[in-house]
């Protein structure tokens, strides 16, 4: 019988430490695990880079504006996904959170309400994002795959969007998830069981717990062993236009059709950067002589392009780009979910 890995928390109750004391130092340059990769982002679409004392000093929180209470901070969040994973993983190397925004949401404070807007001094200006990415990287949980070092890495999207801000206040929404990132290119690959997509929570004490239970239940080894399956199946150059093909023709398919094939949610874009990359990519691109390509290096296309997702969808995509590399892998050797895609 096979036996499974998972990774064990060393307690089950909150470590109740500041998050300056948990956040420790970015990877410094002598880090083994991190020297000589690039230091491209893991998501880029619209999305910039700001620092947690940003969040903290510059921007307000949004209310519910019904009852006027406070919604779960974007610093909040990050705090409490980092004690959770410093309680889980005590004794590991958990590096500070990188965070990216999108959407930003101006407002003026009172005294500034009938100014001209060339007159606005920065104290005049209220800020928020409506969406908001962090996820930060525990290098001393490390895997290898075809010489690509991997780092376990937690992290969440917050997005006000999903929210009723115009209600009275509510369960909030978060999405959280636990997975390994690919320090080549900075690609993010999630599983299902280290993901949960929509996380209601009314505190941070109930976020604080929905984290626990992600990373106690999820299985790296497990989450390893599929990625490193993708190795030893490769396609075609034939079956990867197949498979680009019938990927623009998924969206147009009739409704009926459609609800018959696995979910496909990448868009006609990402898949327009697949194709380039398939040529062009210089770590995952196709074998210029072989003109064939492992499944491994087409599942890290997919999460390539999915780079250029906005922040409330990535995560749904990352683990969308997973399910199809691994379906499209067992199509190769006749499993019929995903073959469509190849024939």
């Amino acid at each position: 019988m096979e036996t499974t890995l998972r990774l064990q928390p060393v307690r089950q109750f909150r470590v109740m430490q500041t998050l300056s004391g948990n956040l420790g130092t970015a990877p410094s340059d002598n880090d083994s695990h991190t020297q000589g990769f690039n230091t491209s982002p893991f998501v880029e679409a619209n999305t910039k880079e700001v620092s947690l004392s940003h969040l903290q000093n510059d921007c307000i929180t949004p209310v519910f504006s019904k009852d006027n209470e406070v919604t779960i901070s974007h610093p909040a969040f990050i705090e409490t996904v980092h004690e959770a994973a410093c309680a889980f993983f005590r004794g590991e190397t958990i590096d500070s959170p990188n965070i990216r925004v999108s959407h930003i949401v101006k407002g003026r404070i009172p005294e500034a309400i009938h100014k001209p807007v060339n007159q606005l001094l920065e104290s005049d200006k209220t800020i928020y994002y409506e969406r908001m990415m962090f996820c930060f990287e525990i290098p001393t949980i490390h895997r290898d795959i075809d010489g690509n070092p991997l780092n376990l890495t937690v992290g969440g999207v917050r997005a006000y969007n999903h929210e009723n801000l115009y209600s009275r206040k509510s369960a909030e929404r978060f999405k959280v998830f636990v997975g390994f990132k690919n320090m080549v290119c900075c690609n993010m690959c999630v599983s299902t069981d280290g993901y949960k997509s929509e996380i209601k929570v009314m505190n941070t004490q109930s976020l604080f717990k929905a984290v626990m239970e992600l990373l106690q239940f999820y299985n790296p080894e497990k989450h390893t062993r599929q990625m490193q399956n993708l190795l030893s199946s490769s396609m075609t150059e034939h079956q990867f236009a197949q498979f680009l093909g019938k990927s623009r023709l998924y969206q147009c398919l009739p409704q009926e059709e459609k609800r018959k094939l696995p979910l496909f949610l990448l868009t006609d874009t990402q898949i327009n950067l697949v194709a380039r990359a398939y040529y062009q990519d210089e770590d995952f691109g196709v074998d210029a002589l072989g003109r064939e390509i492992s499944m491994w290096k087409v599942y890290n296309l997919l999460t390539g392009a999915n780079k250029s997702s906005y922040i409330d969808n990535f995560l749904d995509r990352a683990l969308n780009a997973s399910r199809l590399a691994e379906g499209i892998n067992k199509a190769l050797y006749e499993e019929s979910e995903y073959k469509w895609f190849i024939e």
